[in-house]
């Protein structure tokens, strides 16, 4: 190697180390660890169970290094996981959350114990069925929630009523409903047997209950919604209840960039703990 290229590759080398020793916020550090999503993270700190270097933190907005041990309910924090990404087929009478006040089924109860700690990316709610993607990495969640991913969702809906095909077509433009501007949507009529009706619905935004509270404010009454795609993965052939882990090859070639990097500070941070 030249001298050169000899100081190049040396000057590369500080920069990832450097890069690797930048603190870290801790909830940040304690989603990518797979312990809890963000925000449960900053919950977890506010009822004092997370510990630096055995002091209790007192803020989300602590910094931490790969030299310092995080515990969480006296526990080591072993680093980050690989991040990872399944398909579900979520059945209807499931809700999208980790712990229901009504003590309905939840959708984490019913997930194999081996998968470990996930969260959903965006929600089906307890009625709605099809494909549910999860991942252990909360920021990666984050990110392909963002309507700025440009994903589309695609449902198939059972409707009671008549659809209008020039209303279905007006919604390509958005629509406004009691105050909530509601982005393109993308609605035909798939087949009809009498006033049950099968739409097929594509959209990008993902709003809280969109699909089903733009058709009644058409008149139509949803009775059956089934997510089939987001973005470019498919329910497919996936049995309803049963869970699939996405290669990580197809990870990489589907999300590229994405995918937050597992390297560095995590790598130090989970030697240390051993």
């Amino acid at each position: 190697m030249s001298e050169a290229a000899e100081k190049i590759a040396t000057s590369r080398g500080a920069e990832r180390s450097a890069k690797s020793l930048t603190p870290e916020r801790i909830a940040k550090v304690l989603a990518r660890a797979g312990v809890a999503s963000r925000r449960d993270a900053e919950r977890m700190i506010g009822e004092g169970r997370v510990k630096l270097d055995g002091v209790v933190v007192t803020t989300p907005a602590t910094k931490v290094t790969p030299e310092q041990v995080i515990t969480v309910d006296g526990r080591v924090v072993e680093g980050a996981r690989p991040s990872s990404l399944w398909r579900y087929h979520k059945p209807a009478g499931q809700i999208t959350t980790h712990r229901d006040p009504e003590g309905r089924r939840t959708v984490f109860e019913a997930l194999p114990k081996e998968i470990g700690r996930v969260i959903s990316i965006g929600r089906l709610d307890f009625s709605s069925e099809g494909l549910l993607l999860l991942t252990n990495d909360g920021a990666l969640a984050r990110s392909l929630e963002l309507p700025s991913t440009g994903w589309i969702r695609r449902y198939r809906v059972r409707v009671y009523g008549r659809p209008d095909p020039a209303q279905l077509a007006a919604l390509k433009d958005g629509i406004t409903i009691a105050g909530v501007r509601y982005g393109p949507i993308e609605a035909a009529i798939d087949s009809a047997k009498r006033d049950n009706v099968w739409l097929t619905v594509a959209l990008s935004e993902g709003k809280n209950r969109e699909v089903r509270r733009v058709l009644e404010h058409l008149g139509l009454k949803v009775n059956r919604l089934i997510r089939t795609a987001y973005g470019p993965f498919q329910l497919g052939k996936l049995e309803r209840g049963m869970i699939e882990r996405v290669p990580p090859k197809v990870m990489r070639e589907q999300l590229g960039k994405r995918l937050p990097s597992k390297g560095g500070a995590a790598d130090a941070r989970r030697r240390r703990a051993a």
